[in-house]
């Protein structure tokens, strides 16, 4: 605890985003062009000899919004210029990237952007083989589609991960598009794979994205290094949330310390809305309006995280609006958390989720016979919950929670044994729908050589430790709410 306390002392003092001189950056500071490489050198063995991968970087952003490249794209060059594109040839084991022209009057505007006249450069930072302008694509595809040594071209098929998403909403939003009889609009990715059809017909098209799940389902040590920021921030947030709250403050006042934490230490932007649940709001999982007003005697529950270079956390806490936790608060919270405990404790490399899950087991029915539980409506939530993991201890293909990276609810599938490099969260509900509870924490876990590495440890999650917490002032005292907009 006490490196932990250094370590959170230091953030506070230092931003800790890595610029220019100038302040500004045309390339990433947080992975050298070797490890790019090295990922592409993984995309040329899954692909094989005769065939080619070709990736679409982000489209330029509507409105006055920060360009932020897509997560695939970011992944295997680290460029953030829109509307490139990246060709991965297995045959030749060689990476080309596409990048627009330079566009001056844009630069005088809003800055220097790699582009195809920085051919040099680009090749020394990213480590790639040839840069080319994006209007010479086609006709370097059409090179391919001369030969007979190159019959496939892989690209990913899953809808590319943009700001503040994950592919679960990014293809709700798609089949949301695709069920309004008004609109119907194909996916950027489905319309790229219509294109290559119908302009290279002599080509297979095939799917991508599995083979970029698989890469990225183990992190590297750098990306773990970002992570373990991310989740710093989210923690320093959620800590501060825990000091500023009290009977009568908004919900969106929580989310704006919070946001005021990721920003001031130097995130990129938000891992995803933030869901600040008080009283029955908790009871909606993903409430993000945070409109209502805290009451005396509520819970309130806090899930958030920052975007910091790239990487996510998803932690999550609840607590107690007036800063104590009554008798029944703390009978139910007890049981709860001591049963998430017994799960955090049984994690480690080498056994599976179910196993995780069966050792758990163990001691969530040994708390469920020895709670006594005043209201008959805790004591049914209760055996609901530990009946749930009964079940998961049954399922092989049992799952811990998600796995956490470049999205909150990151790629990848995998259900064997956990191992070195994978990174997820555990965030199990207790909830008791009569009363409109829903109690949940969320952690963070790193899997290394000889462990299990919770990196959200340093977040009180015990009833002393939160009321200790709360008892000391907070962001919104010291600065309250101005008297402008009362």
């Amino acid at each position: 605890m006490i490196k932990a306390r250094t370590l959170i002392a230091l953030l506070l003092l230092v931003p800790l985003t890595a610029l220019s001189q100038e302040g500004f950056s045309l390339f990433t500071k947080d992975f050298p062009p070797e490890e790019f490489a090295q990922r592409r050198v993984k995309v040329y063995d899954a692909i094989g000899i005769g065939a080619i991968a070709l990736v679409q970087g982000a489209a330029s952003p509507s409105g006055y919004v920060r360009f932020r490249q897509s997560n695939e794209f970011y992944y295997l060059c680290g460029v953030e210029t829109p509307h490139a594109y990246l060709l991965v040839d297995g045959s030749q084991r060689r990476s080309i990237l596409y990048l627009p022209h330079r566009n001056e009057g844009r630069e005088r505007s809003e800055g220097k952007l790699l582009s195809a006249e920085d051919v040099d450069l680009v090749k020394k930072l990213t480590g790639v083989d040839a840069v080319y302008g994006s209007d010479l694509l086609g006709e370097h595809l059409a090179r391919y589609a001369r030969t007979s040594t190159v019959g496939t071209i892989f690209t990913p098929f899953a809808p590319a991960e943009m700001a503040s998403m994950s592919r679960d909403l990014a293809l709700r939003a798609i089949g949301d598009i695709a069920g309004d009889p008004f609109d119907g609009r194909l996916s950027r990715e489905g319309h790229l794979v219509q294109l290559l059809q119908s302009r290279f017909p002599h080509f297979e098209i095939r799917d991508l994205s599995p083979t970029l799940d698989n890469l990225r389902l183990i992190k590297s040590p750098r990306e773990i290094a970002l992570i373990k920021k991310a989740t710093i921030l989210s923690g320093l947030a959620l800590m501060e949330a825990m000091r500023s709250t009290q009977p009568g403050i908004m919900e969106y006042e929580l989310d704006a310390v919070a946001k005021y934490v990721y920003f001031r230490n130097g995130a990129q932007g938000e891992a995803y809305y933030s869901l600040v649940a008080s009283g029955p709001n908790a009871i909606i999982g993903h409430y993000n309006a945070g409109k209502r007003r805290m009451q005396d005697g509520d819970w309130v529950l806090m899930d958030f995280g920052p975007d910091y270079g790239y990487y996510m956390s998803d932690l999550t806490r609840m607590w107690p609006v007036n800063g104590k936790f009554s008798p029944q608060q703390r009978e139910l919270y007890g049981f709860y958390v001591g049963c998430y405990r017994s799960v955090l404790k049984a994690i480690r490399p080498g056994v599976t989720a179910q196993v995780v899950i069966q050792e758990a087991l163990i001691e969530m029915e040994k708390l469920l016979t020895n709670t006594k539980f005043s209201k008959p409506s805790y004591k049914q939530a209760a055996e609901s919950f530990v009946s749930n993991y009964r079940r998961s201890a049954d399922n092989p293909r049992a799952s811990l929670g998600h796995w956490v990276g470049m999205a909150t609810h990151d790629v990848g599938q995998d259900y064997g044994p956990l191992r070195p490099g994978m990174v997820f969260t555990i965030e199990p509900a207790l909830r008791v729908a009569d009363d409109q509870i829903n109690i949940r924490n969320e952690d963070l876990i790193v899997i290394t050589e000889s462990g299990a590495e919770v990196v959200s440890d340093f977040v009180p999650m015990d009833v002393d430790g939160i009321e200790k917490l709360m008892s000391e002032e907070g962001m919104l005292q010291r600065f309250p709410r101005s008297e402008m907009m009362k």
